[in-house]
């Protein structure tokens, strides 16, 4: 047995000195060296220490991508304290209890979050400093530039174990609040040796990103960093800009959800281009459409690599790698799965009674990973029904092939996927059922042209109560991230049911009529 500490921190600064020369990051206008992000951290760490951050230590990042975050996500990596993402897509109700939950002690928000930081900092709970990016006059808020100036540049002191708690990511729940997925330092490193491997990023890669960083995007970008590669950092995916980055600044790696593929193969047809320095385009969330994929690959290439994974095992459950993105139709069945299980991974199929499926039988899947989770925060029992013998019960229905690729064919947990985003019914409905005059709500994904799914809601008023769709419309803007809104809301005099006696809501998705043409 060794010794060496298996951590975030043993794989991310090796790197951080081996290249500090080169450039590492592109974000808002400036370039950062590896020494800059190095020293800017060091910085962080150290004010971090002096407000009692250590190993394990819950620290919320609330920011949009911004250099800024990237210094944070080093600086928490180098003290070994528990990273609590928080998308900038999340409603100030969603932010609000994220605090709360994760007990974060010290938030770094960017004006765009500062509010829900700043107000939760007034309840005393745990959270007692925030650091904003911006310049400040707020009372007990202090300012990103001050906190900076008073740390050293020396790297700080930490004694890292492989156990404490690296990273509590949120992710939507069937029914209520969020989950907080609990990651250990030791399974992150491995997770993120993993990325290596499964993403293939080359020290000459220039990767752009332009997804949000506190989900899946934030493990691209500690892996450029681990293989030496340049990264554009980008606030908001913009085609245009991404085409004018491959042709002009010689990006040869993105990361994508279907749908940002579909907007940039359009934009591509308008302002046809040279894309020749792509080499990657890594996907996740859905599989690409036949029609789509030949389009993509008339454009720029056998470039596409599709992963499957979720927050529990970030991001690597299974591969489809380019060989198997083609035309040929002999091989074409294969762009309908997800891929081999990942390296790390083992991935197996079970039925009701929790019995292995033979190849081509449907069940659930399940995987078992050498960076699964932990646990949720906080809920024994959520963790013990996810995690059984070692294994993680992902929710997902599907079947293995003879040769081990993985087809997905229903999600047993209701949740959607729109825009790459994962969004939960139940916590859809449970909103809609705080509006006055609703009765019952059945929240279902339909398909749709861009986004892959839409949220759709079917609502009936509550007896002798009138129901008003605009209502429902507005208390979902209060309450829920944009991405989670349904775009679509129906008043229907009742719900079908199943013969248990539930809603029937493969059935609702049947009624839908399809969108508009030009809908987007």
């Amino acid at each position: 047995m060794t010794d060496y500490p298996l951590c975030l921190r043993t794989v991310l600064d090796g790197a951080l000195h081996k290249f500090a020369r080169r450039p590492a990051l592109v974000a808002d206008g400036r370039t950062w060296s590896y020494a800059d992000l190095d020293t800017a951290s060091n910085r962080l760490a150290n004010a971090l220490v002096a407000l009692g951050v250590g190993p394990s230590t819950p620290v919320a990042l609330m920011m949009s991508n911004s250099a800024e975050y990237v210094v944070a996500d080093l600086a928490v990596i180098k003290l070994g304290a528990a990273k609590v993402p928080l998308n900038d897509m999340l409603s100030a109700d969603e932010a609000a209890y994220i605090l709360s939950d994760s007990g974060a002690v010290v938030a770094i928000a960017d004006a765009k979050q500062v509010e829900v930081a700043a107000r939760r900092l007034a309840t005393r709970e745990t959270l007692h400093t925030v650091i904003v990016t911006e310049e400040t006059q707020r009372p007990g808020v202090l300012a990103w530039r001050d906190v900076l100036a008073g740390g050293s540049e020396e790297p700080p002191v930490a004694d890292i174990s492989s156990g404490d708690v690296g990273v509590m990511m949120y992710t939507g729940g069937t029914t209520g609040r969020p989950k907080g997925v609990v990651h250990v330092q030791g399974a992150l490193a491995l997770n993120l040796l993993a990325h290596r491997v499964e993403t293939e990023i080359r020290s000459d890669d220039r990767l752009l990103l332009s997804s949000p960083l506190p989900h899946s995007a934030g493990f691209l970008l500690q892996t450029a960093l681990t293989a030496g590669s340049l990264t554009y950092l980008e606030r908001r995916f913009d085609p245009a800009g991404v085409l004018q980055a491959i042709e002009h600044h010689h990006v040869s790696y993105l990361f994508m959800v279907p749908t940002m593929i579909y907007r940039l193969l359009d934009r591509a047809a308008e302002t046809p281009g040279d894309y020749s320095a792509l080499r990657t385009v890594l996907y996740g969330a859905a599989p690409i459409s036949k029609e789509r994929l030949d389009e993509a690959l008339a454009r720029f290439g056998p470039v596409f690599v599709q992963l499957y994974g979720q927050s529990e095992a970030p991001n690597f459950i299974t591969r489809l790698p380019r060989e198997a993105h083609t035309t040929d139709p002999d091989r074409a069945h294969r762009l309908r799965s997800c891929g081999q299980p990942a390296a790390l991974a083992e991935v197996r199929i079970l039925d009701e009674a929790g019995q292995e499926c033979p190849p081509g039988v449907e069940g659930e899947v399940v995987a078992r990973t050498a960076y699964t989770m932990v646990g949720y925060h906080n809920l024994p029992d959520a963790t013990e029904k996810t995690l059984r013998d070692g294994w993680l019960h992902t929710g997902d229905i599907g079947y293995l092939d003879d040769d081990s690729f993985l087809y997905l064919l229903d999600r047993k947990n209701d949740m959607i996927i729109s825009g790459g985003m994962n969004v939960y019914g139940g916590e859809v409905e449970g909103v809609i059922r705080e509006v006055a005059g609703v009765g019952q709500a059945a929240v279902v994904g339909v398909p749709h042209p861009d986004w892959g799914e839409a949220v759709v809601a079917f609502v009936v008023a509550a007896p002798d109560s009138a129901c008003d769709d605009h209502a429902v419309e507005a208390h979902c803007r209060e309450r829920l991230s944009a991405y989670k809104r349904p775009k679509a809301i129906r008043l229907v005099d009742s719900l079908p049911l199943t013969a248990y006696g539930k809603v029937d809501k493969k059935l609702l998705r049947t009624t839908w009529p399809g969108w508009p043409a030009g809908v987007v």
